[in-house]
């Protein structure tokens, strides 16, 4: 039987995809590896949101290649679709699959024969636009990520997905309650829905169908899952409906990641991001209004062209005054093919560094805040596979991270916990589960 491995670089979609691409393998006779072992065949799903795709593509192919020195290596993923010949030249590359044919790998390599050169099928990314392809991740027992919309319309001066995915499409509401069903059937117990622009949900053929509050709707009555999370959801797409809605869920949970980039009205015009701070700010208070405990993360952007230091510390105080749970902190970097590559006013890169360091700090503080609060509730908790010096770990529907006493018994079980103290890990420690969680 011969054997593959996978390596994902970048966000849950990639890892509900490689999960997606591991099955096709399986039925194809193949056993699926750890990548630290040794292998016929490593797939590797790469990204391209920062600048160090390339670094990190290289070093993955070179740790593959340690183990099994002629083992075929397969590249696929956004930066794939975006530099395919570039990867070609890697040492070591056979094969580079872009979007559309990533999801045909086995086809692509039944002969395993290495060639002198790497092998590229990659076509336009507007030939795969109205190509929408399900997937999601299984492995883990916890919970599955379930790919549900793929691709973006949003021209944000930074980012390459849009070249890298395509436009705005999305699986039927039916297919997804379909999988869903499934995944429940298998004991998974959390859903967490993903997609590039997760809250443009419904487009199919260039044409809305549906909304991503029906789809939400629809999902809150499927029986065996115990928990759906939304994985991010631009600010401008996040309704109030949607809030409302989750505030009085049976299923979903009470936690919220939405992108904000800067607090900068000036800096968000330049992303040309389709909202302004006035109306995040809204969207927390919102949140918080019928849901004072949840939680909600933030991902932002330091070092855009043009910020200035007053324009950073604008972005900092407007977070630092907003009632957040944490932030997903990127420092900005140069793309092809981006209006912010030729954009003036560059930030130094020494400055950049220290902007996001700062909000780091900040990102730590409103963490540990948001956890303290939580002392002396009681909670559901998740708990996982994992094992650590005698403890094990899990989430609160809210998102908060709690430590306990290993026990094999409590794995993938909802219980309820009293939230004690915060760790000098920066945990929480619990009080003896006390009764399992049924709806």
């Amino acid at each position: 039987m011969k054997k593959v491995a996978f390596y994902t670089l970048g966000c849950k979609l990639n890892f509900s995809e490689t999960s997606t691409i591991g099955r096709l393998f399986t039925d194809a006779g193949y056993r699926v590896v750890e990548f630290t072992e040794r292998a016929d065949v490593y797939v590797i799903n790469t990204c391209s949101v920062t600048d160090h795709a390339d670094k990190k593509c290289r070093k993955v192919v070179k740790e593959a290649l340690k183990y099994s020195p002629q083992a075929y290596v397969t590249i696929v993923g956004c930066y794939a679709q975006l530099k395919p010949q570039e990867i070609a030249e890697i040492e070591g590359v056979d094969m580079v699959l872009g979007a559309a044919e990533k999801f045909r790998i086995v086809e692509f390599i039944s002969d395993l024969t290495k060639q002198p050169k790497a092998v590229v099928h990659q076509q336009e990314i507007e030939k795969v636009n109205h190509n929408f392809i399900a997937a999601y991740s299984i492995g883990d027992r916890t919970r599955t990520f379930l790919k549900v919309q793929d691709g973006c319309d949003y021209p944000c001066t930074y980012c390459t997905i849009p070249l890298a995915r395509g436009a705005s499409r999305s699986d039927t509401i039916e297919n997804v309650l379909a999988k869903a069903k499934q995944i429940a059937e298998s004991g998974v117990k959390e859903i967490v829905l993903t997609g590039v622009n997760l809250g443009d949900f419904g487009i199919r053929n260039g044409e809305r169908e549906d909304r991503f509050f029906d789809l939400v709707k629809a999902l809150d009555e499927v029986e065996g899952i115990e928990r759906i999370r939304i994985s991010s959801i631009e600010p401008n797409l996040l309704s109030n409906d949607i809030i409302e809605f989750v505030a009085q869920s049976k299923r979903f949970v009470p936690h919220f990641h939405i992108p904000l980039q800067s607090g900068s009205n000036k800096i968000l015009g330049l992303m040309k991001r389709r909202y302004r701070r006035e109306l995040y700010t809204e969207r927390v208070a919102k949140i918080k209004e019928v849901m004072p405990h949840c939680c909600i993360g933030v991902d932002v952007i330091v070092g855009f062209p043009g910020e200035t230091q007053e324009d950073f510390l604008d972005t900092y105080e407007f977070l630092n005054g907003l009632d957040i749970s944490y932030l997903h902190v990127f420092t900005y970097s140069e793309r092809e093919n981006t209006e912010a590559a030729e954009m003036k006013g560059k930030v130094a890169g020494g400055t950049r560094f220290e902007r996001n360091k700062m909000l780091h700090i900040l990102s730590d503080k409103k963490r540990r805040a948001f956890y303290q609060d939580q002392i002396g509730k009681n909670a559901f908790v998740l708990f996982e596979d994992d094992q650590k010096d005698g403890f094990m770990h899990g989430f609160t529907q809210n998102y908060v991270k709690v430590k306990a006493k290993y026990d094999p018994v409590m794995v993938n079980e909802v219980k309820e916990v009293k939230l004690l103290a915060l760790s000098a890990e920066g945990e929480v420690e619990v009080a003896e589960p006390e009764t399992v969680y049924h709806h």
